[in-house]
């Protein structure tokens, strides 16, 4: 009753932003995620007999308190969906995303231990399956079980249960780059979920921003098939800035940006004013991640690496979905 899974992190193109269910993690609406390689999260899953209790360690530390609780409640989620009875597990997770910093450490850290645990109590999900179950421990993990480009459907039903992700185009479908620009590694003080939620409920300008989504969804798919860098790159880049434009009007207001996340914004489009194509997107944290082509990754990394406040720029290639180790 043991197994091990890989899982890469997702940098949403369209965001997620906002909750129709908090209980069932149901989105207001359909996003669409780029799987990288750069960032990654490896679980091993054991149930034991005789364990009173889960234990959960990130990277060699034991974990308590709130960590050991999400971990806790999805394992529960299993054993109750499954009807698995009151086994126990050690859960132990190697992780090279930064937690709570904005870069989808709970993605890759959610589809990691959905498809160890489920694996390790040999059970046969299929990958719908699989993404619908691990939507329930964190919304955006449920597009990191494929890779390449996924779309998150939000689905329409009270249940959740046309709520899951599907594969847009595979990882060999275009060699299209993500540079992870680390400007801090700090746990953010408005953490996602507080965030949408405040959103949600105050900002007036969230009802705008859910009804430009089917507009930005249709059109990167679109590039997305005719491979338009500068299509795709200019509908994330105005969309992360609409998700990000509802966050000041919420009460009491709230940035995820610091001074240095503004500096990479205008390198960026420094950049593009000079010839070389490359646009950003911002998750729920202060860092920044750069869609570049594999001809300008010299450039972009080295422009990049000399920004006052960089601390690291990590360089990924298209990822692929969970792997079992």
């Amino acid at each position: 009753m043991k197994a091990t899974a890989k899982a890469h992190t997702n940098i949403a193109l369209i965001k997620y932003w906002g909750k129709r269910d908090e209980s069932l993690i149901l989105p207001m609406n359909n996003s669409l995620s780029l799987t990288l390689d750069g960032f990654h999260t490896t679980t091993t899953v054991e149930f034991q007999e005789g364990l009173e209790k889960d234990t959960f360690s990130l990277n060699s530390v034991g974990a308590e308190g709130v960590e050991l609780e999400r971990v806790s409640v999805f394992l529960d989620l299993i054993r109750s969906q499954y009807d698995i009875g009151p086994i126990h597990a050690q859960v132990q997770s190697t992780n090279t995303v930064p937690t709570a910093a904005g870069f989808a450490s709970s993605a890759s850290g959610f589809a990691a231990l959905a498809a160890a645990a489920t694996r390790a109590l040999g059970l046969e999900l299929d990958d719908t399956e699989l993404s619908r179950l691990t939507r329930q421990g964190s919304g955006s993990a449920c597009r990191s079980v494929y890779g390449g480009f996924v779309e998150w459907q939000m689905g329409e039903r009270a249940d959740g249960m046309d709520s899951y992700a599907v594969q847009v185009a595979p990882a060999n479908y275009w060699d299209v780059r993500m540079a992870g620009v680390v400007l801090s590694d700090k746990m953010k003080k408005v953490s996602s979920r507080e965030g949408m939620k405040r959103t949600v409920d105050t900002s007036p300008f969230y009802n705008a921003w859910v009804d430009s989504i089917a507009p930005d969804l249709a059109g990167i798919k679109d590039g997305i098939r005719e491979q338009n860098f500068e299509k795709v790159g200019e509908i994330a880049e105005a969309n992360c800035l609409k998700m990000h434009a509802t966050t000041l009007g919420a009460v009491p207001p709230f940035t995820y940006w610091l001074d240095s996340t503004m500096a990479v914004m205008q390198t960026v489009r420094s950049m593009r004013d000079a010839g070389v194509p490359a646009y950003f997107t911002i998750d729920a944290g202060p860092n920044v991640k750069v869609l570049y082509l594999p001809e300008n990754e010299e450039a972009v990394h080295t422009t990049l690496r000399n920004i006052p406040g960089v601390a690291d720029v990590i360089l990924s290639r298209t990822g692929q979905g969970i792997t079992y180790l």
